[in-house]
């Protein structure tokens, strides 16, 4: 794969002069008309050692306007990004639609450097390149353009660089700890490099392959690579709308053929005043205590609500954060994106909020609106809520492999009492800012919701992260089966160990509760 990045390619000097000058006007011309659209670019660095990965990032910062340009390194990683899923501190790097991300390494790096030094198998490598190559195609269908450079040279050649760099004191590479493993196993490396870009090397997202040996070329081709992917990208048609089929049959009509999930619970059942009070006060002690034992396991906890408007979700998350401790939550109210969240991939907001180790995090609505009200109003198009379901189902899936222990609540109630409460809110003064015009409306397409969210049950509900419906006409019955099942399943969740899926953890990463145990037994980590 390699050989054709130790032919010998190189360009002199008067010529690099020449160059440069006319792709740097280019380049800056083409970042101006890149701003205007709606087009996130991202820009992989990887390669082997001694490659001038950091000369080439220096040029492109150089060339191009650095108020478009952000830079982001993946060699070491901070005791905030630990405490969270590993891909998360990806999307926190993923640039606004209109501007560039450069990244050293990005999510190659760790599985490339398990492999190499042997922490894993090339089984569990593929397990999580594969999960690299849903990402990319996730990142691209919402419209990135991905850039993946790869820097190599011979081995006669890194050799002669790294004992350059070694009388360098400004160089990186001397800094590295352990430096001589990539000198004296090249050929090991290069194995390794080949099996990553094999696997991940894709007609939508191809590796393109750079021969780092002279400075002026290896600058110049990225330069012009990348010039001619942004120049090829604006000057496509914005593509139609994918049309395709739902994967759910079309229901003959008739009352009995239309039945759905939402219509098999028992919205009758209920609870007496004094039972409600006095399960309501255990569970409320029990999830305090959880929550504190959750903390000291660093086991993260994710609670998403979603329900019907005047479903009774507020009223739920009320009665759990009223009984743990401040320091230890936060609710995060989902409402309209703003325009910074509009310009990201639409789970890019919801990363943002995954809770470090130990923490709890609660969305009052959450990624489940792309394919219930964007569906429904047509805020997104068919292709969107429709490749929507896989892409939640790996995100809760990244998020449960972690440690996270994940709950998902649909509270539901009837029409007639959902038009009860509406009236009420109206007459209230203090609850009068509960009902909007948009809840009314949304009203009028209680249909379309309920086959929306049957869809979305079906689709979504999964071993890792499973559905709970919450029969919610009477809020003392809904209120205590949310505590209840929070509480039981918090509570399996901390009698075992997390048991990530291989792949996850590239190559034996360590899981935030994996630290060294003391001799009290408790983690040190």
């Amino acid at each position: 794969m390699f050989e054709s990045t130790k032919v010998g390619r190189s360009v002199s000097k008067d010529d690099f002069k020449e160059q440069q000058e006319a792709l740097r006007t280019e380049l800056l011309s083409a970042q101006r008309d890149l701003k205007d659209s709606d087009i996130p670019v991202i820009v992989l660095i990887s390669g082997v050692e001694a490659a001038g990965k950091g000369e080439v990032v220096n040029r492109l910062n150089e060339w191009l306007d650095t108020r478009g340009v952000q830079t982001f390194a993946f060699w070491d990683e901070t005791d905030e990004e630990r405490a969270r899923p590993r891909y998360w501190r990806f999307w926190r790097s993923m640039p606004p639609r209109g501007e560039i991300s450069i990244l050293f390494g990005g999510w190659y790096q760790t599985p490339i450097e398990h492999r190499f030094q042997g922490h894993c198998s090339d089984a569990e490598l593929d397990g999580e390149l594969n999960r690299i190559v849903d990402f990319e195609r996730m990142l691209i269908q919402d419209g990135a353009l991905i850039l993946k450079f790869w820097f190599h040279m011979s081995e006669d050649d890194q050799k002669a660089r790294l004992k350059e760099l070694s009388r360098d004191d400004k160089s990186r590479w001397k800094m590295l700890p352990d430096k001589s493993k990539f000198s004296e196993q090249y050929a090991a490396f290069e194995q390794v490099a080949e099996r990553v870009i094999r696997h991940t090397d894709r007609g939508v997202c191809p590796w393109y392959l750079v021969e780092a040996e002279d400075r002026r070329y290896r600058d110049l081709t990225v330069g012009k690579t990348l010039l001619h992917a942004i120049r090829s990208r604006l000057a496509e048609a914005p593509s139609d709308s994918i049309r395709s089929s739902s994967g759910s049959p079309e229901l003959p009509s008739g009352a009995n053929a239309q039945i759905t999930l939402l219509d098999q619970l028992d919205l009758s059942l209920s609870l007496d005043k004094d039972t409600y009070k006095a399960e309501m006060k255990r569970l409320q002690t029990e999830i305090n205590e959880l929550a504190w034992s959750a903390y000291n396991k660093k086991r993260s906890t994710v609670l998403v609500f979603e329900g019907v408007d005047a479903g009774g979700k507020g009223g739920a998350i009320r009665r759990i954060t009223t009984a743990v401790d401040a320091r230890l939550y936060r609710t995060i109210p989902v409402a309209a994106p703003t325009d910074e969240e509009k310009s990201h991939h639409y789970l890019w907001r919801f990363w943002r909020h995954v809770p470090r180790a130990g923490y709890i995090t609660l969305y009052d609505r959450s990624w489940y609106g792309r394919v219930l009200v964007e569906r429904v109003e047509g805020f997104a198009d068919d292709a969107e809520w429709r490749r929507a379901y896989s892409e939640i189902n790996r995100f809760e899936e990244q998020l449960v492999d972690s440690g996270v222990i994940l709950l998902k609540f649909w509270i539901h109630i009837s029409q007639d009492e959902q038009l009860r409460r509406f009236k009420d809110r109206e007459n209230v003064p203090y609850k009068r800012y509960k009902i909007t015009d948009e809840d009314w409306r949304n009203r009028e397409k209680w249909p379309q919701y309920k086959d929306a969210i049957n869809e979305m049950v079906v689709r979504t509900s999964t071993k890792h992260a499973a559905w709970t419906l919450v029969e919610g006409n009477d809020k003392p019955y809904a209120r205590v089966k949310v505590l209840k099942t929070v509480c039981d399943t918090v509570r399996e969740a901390l009698k075992r160990d997390p048991e990530p899926t291989a792949g996850y953890l590239p190559c034996g990463e360590k899981r935030p509760d994996e630290g060294k145990k003391g001799s009290n037994g408790k983690s040190e980590s």
